[in-house]
């Protein structure tokens, strides 16, 4: 082969690569906005119905339907301004290096403990709280509206942080590394129509963040003491201490892990007087 021959083979390589890339990102981004996935299927139901008319030669139905699609991009970006802001931004706040992956193995064992001795007391006492696990998306715009901290991570401080009447109990906490980095932070709520009614806030705010980022967010109900975790577009409700910790760690891994996925066990929510089961609500 020639150099040129090798050149147009690699640029037509790189040109598919480039654009499955850019499917895939398309495709997980709707696949983790509930609004964006009720819409995709409504266009697709809209071209079966164009299809269909064409087939079957519905005239008025198909000029109708091709106004339409024929206006659907315009309003696809009117629509969905902050979505399409949001994922731009969110290609910027990507960081290539996680503060999680430079820690060494002493230091996530470390990380991993101090949270479950905080976690172990909250859910004892039933103590709401919130925290947040930051890996290679970056949470700098929800820390810089929170109350900085920038303190070594310890179970006694996230405690006291979560503690009734503190001032920044009812936000979230987000660690960075082995450090917190802030305090009273307010996170995006989900608009999963999926998520029971029983789920208060702090449940909806730790799925909203795992919906639009990769951090893993903790959360411990303040009625039950129940422990759940959010992270890749899942609540993993009402987990166990030791399910806790093990989620905990794969998550902190360096490379890309396949995570405990807790709706492979319980596909529903557990009542409140059931004894502690794992659940998922995607």
């Amino acid at each position: 082969m020639t150099l040129n021959e090798i050149y147009n083979l690699f640029t037509k390589i790189l040109d598919i690569a480039i654009l499955w890339f850019i499917i895939y990102y398309i495709l997980k981004y709707i696949k983790n906005n509930v609004k964006l996935t009720l819409i995709f299927k409504g266009l697709l139901i809209v071209i079966a119905l164009k299809l269909l008319s064409n087939w079957l030669n519905l005239y008025t139905v198909g000029v109708l339907l091709e106004y339409v699609l024929s206006y659907a991009p315009i309003a696809f970006i009117v629509i969905f301004q902050p979505e399409i802001r949001n994922v731009l931004e969110s290609l910027g706040r990507s960081q290539l290096l996680g503060r999680h992956k430079v820690l060494t193995v002493n230091e996530r064992e470390r990380v991993v403990y101090e949270i479950m001795q905080a976690i172990e007391y909250l859910k004892k006492n039933r103590i709401g709280a919130l925290m947040v696990i930051e890996r290679d998306y970056s949470l700098g715009q929800y820390i810089e509206t929170a109350t900085k901290l920038y303190a070594d991570l310890s179970s006694e401080l996230l405690v006291s942080l979560f503690f009734p009447n503190n001032p920044l109990h009812d936000g979230a906490v987000i660690i960075e590394g082995d450090r917190i980095a802030c305090a009273g932070s307010v996170l995006p709520t989900s608009m999963n129509t999926a998520i029971s009614k029983r789920l208060g806030t702090r449940h909806r705010a730790g799925l909203g963040l795992a919906e639009i980022t990769d951090a893993v967010t903790i959360i411990v109900s303040e009625e039950t003491g129940r422990v759940s975790i959010a992270m890749e577009g899942k609540l993993n409700y009402n987990l166990t201490l030791e399910d806790t910790r093990m989620m905990l760690i794969e998550s902190l891994q360096p490379q890309k892990e396949t995570f405990y996925d807790a709706e492979s066990n319980n596909p529903e929510l557990a009542e409140e007087g059931e004894n502690d089961e794992t659940r998922t609500e995607a």
